[in-house]
């Protein structure tokens, strides 16, 4: 078992933890921001790979990347977000006006 480098299965584990607590970030980022929050998600990203560069340990460069471009990637599900809400998927912040 020495021989065995867990570094790929734990990196994606993380990731898939990662990934999983985003979704409802999504969901609750514009239920009560709308998209004016993209901005948050953007910096987000930006400290994700500036760590991801400057981490030495290669398994934590790695989350940091995986952070980052998982940020990266919620700017764009934050605007679908709006869409899934106005089909009715998912529920609408009564305290705030929508464009629809």
């Amino acid at each position: 078992m020495e021989d065995i480098n867990w570094n790929g299965l734990l990196i994606g584990a993380v990731t898939f933890v990662i990934i999983g607590l985003f979704h409802p970030i999504v969901v609750k980022a514009e239920y009560y921001w709308g998209t004016k929050c993209w901005w948050l998600f953007l910096l987000l990203g930006i400290i994700g790979i500036v760590a991801s560069l400057f981490i030495q340990n290669v398994f934590l460069s790695a989350i940091c990347g995986v952070f980052a471009f998982s940020s990266f990637w919620t700017i764009k599900e934050l605007f679908e977000q709006v869409e899934r809400v106005r089909k009715g998927w998912f529920p609408k912040n009564p305290k705030r006006k929508y464009p629809f």
